[in-house]
């Protein structure tokens, strides 16, 4: 066998190594975005009737974040960067509205502002959602729970504005 013949080294990294990276980078926004919490403030203001329980948005957020961050990794491991650039800057600019959420909201106390970051992070999710289809079905799938939670979370912040406007 030629030299010519051999398979030439991938210069990307193992995958294994893609998904770990692409799930520190999901958990770590969702980190630094958590670290604005519900508070005193949040306890008093008014919420609609169908707001959910406070226990319900941690395993939601997992699931939704690991969802995310296979998604991206579905779509990076397939196609790489260069050729999937659109669709992982996609990816990123959602991920950076997404970790802002929690502090306009809860940080700031601005409900309005929130709802401002929410239609963006929903357009940005809309988006990445048919750009990940694009280029792989799987991964588009996966972004479909988030879409339909972040629809569902822009309801109840819009509702929470409306309440105590």
């Amino acid at each position: 066998m030629s030299i010519a013949a051999l398979p030439h080294p991938s210069r990307q990294p193992h995958p294994a190594l893609g998904l770990i990276v692409a799930l520190a980078v999901t958990y770590g926004v969702a980190f630094l975005g958590g670290l604005a919490r519900p508070d005193a403030w949040f306890d008093s203001i008014a919420k609609p009737a169908w707001n959910p329980p406070d226990w319900v948005f941690g395993p939601v957020w997992s699931i939704l974040y690991t969802l995310m961050a296979i998604a991206a990794w579905l779509v990076w491991r397939d196609h790489g960067f260069k050729n999937a650039r659109a669709a992982l800057v996609l990816y990123a600019v959602q991920l950076a509205l997404n970790g802002l959420w929690s502090p306009l909201f809860f940080g700031l106390h601005r409900p309005d502002l929130a709802l401002i970051d929410i239609i963006l992070l929903w357009l940005a999710i809309v988006a990445t959602t048919v750009l990940f289809f694009r280029r792989h079905q799987a991964a588009g799938w996966l972004f479909v729970p988030y879409l339909a939670w972040v629809s569902f979370a822009a309801a109840l912040n819009f509702a929470i504005w409306r309440l105590n406007a």
